[in-house]
């Protein structure tokens, strides 16, 4: 390897580790998000629950608790992707060499982007419809395109996620590649 292409390499490590920076940062930021929708959602439970000996309860609450829950799930997990927070199973890779791991790590995150790529695309088709039905949730009326807006949001910044771990994987691989060609 040529000092300029590992100057090239270094300036394109420093562009794609800024892009992980910033895609962290909003991924936690949004995953906070989600966690405030779960908050909300058990505490609208705990306080129906508490309610019922009076007779009473919150109107609605069925609907919200649902809201929050697609909030916390779909928000959370383009962070969870970028901290490698995911349960996994790694009892055949860690034995592999650091580049054979990398290439593995590679072709999941590509699969991981692919499904992320079809979710969003068929749950954008799925709230497109009901947007244009007026379908709206059972006892508060809120539209079903609120539903779908965590989930479309989540996908997309999951799928800009899986990509950057698919593209950091795969310079990984390159870059052991190299090292075992003599490089630095």
């Amino acid at each position: 390897m040529t000092s300029d292409q590992r100057t090239e390499g270094q300036g394109t490590g420093n562009r794609l580790g800024r892009l992980d920076g910033l895609l962290t940062s909003i991924s936690r930021l949004v995953a906070l998000l989600g966690m405030f929708g779960l908050a909300g959602a058990m505490f609208a439970t705990v306080v129906d629950v508490a309610l019922r000996p009076t007779g009473t309860g919150i109107f609605g609450v069925v609907d919200l608790v649902q809201l929050g829950v697609m909030a916390a799930a779909w928000l959370a997990i383009p962070y969870a992707f970028l901290t490698d927070s995911h349960v996994s199973v790694d009892l055949l890779a860690q034995g592999l060499p650091r580049r054979m791991s990398a290439l593995l790590n590679a072709l999941a995150a590509g699969l991981a982007a692919g499904l992320m790529a079809l979710i969003l695309v068929y749950g954008w088709q799925a709230a497109a419809q009901q947007a244009r039905f007026g379908d709206v949730s059972q006892t508060l009326a809120l539209p079903k395109t609120w539903y779908w807006a965590p989930l479309l949001f989540g996908a997309a910044l999951s799928l800009l996620a899986t990509l950057l771990i698919a593209v950091r994987s795969l310079l990984s691989a390159l870059s052991v590649a190299g090292q075992g060609r003599g490089g630095p």
